[in-house]
């Protein structure tokens, strides 16, 4: 009986754990000749946000803003 509780204790820590980075937050970095390395993230709700700030466009929309404007973003 302890077996079973502690097998069942283990197993719903470890799916609690493995669902904790599934936070639908992804980045990539950005880079231009005008400017450091920087990080531009998308949040759970689609927008755009550089170091923390939600910008309030669209990723997608904010990104091809910044290739346009000469940045080169993703992966190096």
């Amino acid at each position: 009986m302890k077996k079973g509780v502690l097998f069942s204790a283990i197993i719903c820590c470890l799916s609690i754990y493995s669902c904790k980075k599934d936070d639908g937050i992804s980045c990539t970095s950005c880079s231009s000749s005008e400017t450091a390395d920087f990080q531009v993230c998308k949040e759970r709700n689609g927008n755009a946000s550089v170091n923390g700030q939600d910008t309030g466009t669209e990723y997608s929309t904010y990104i091809s803003g910044l290739e346009q404007a000469g940045a080169s973003c993703g992966a190096k």
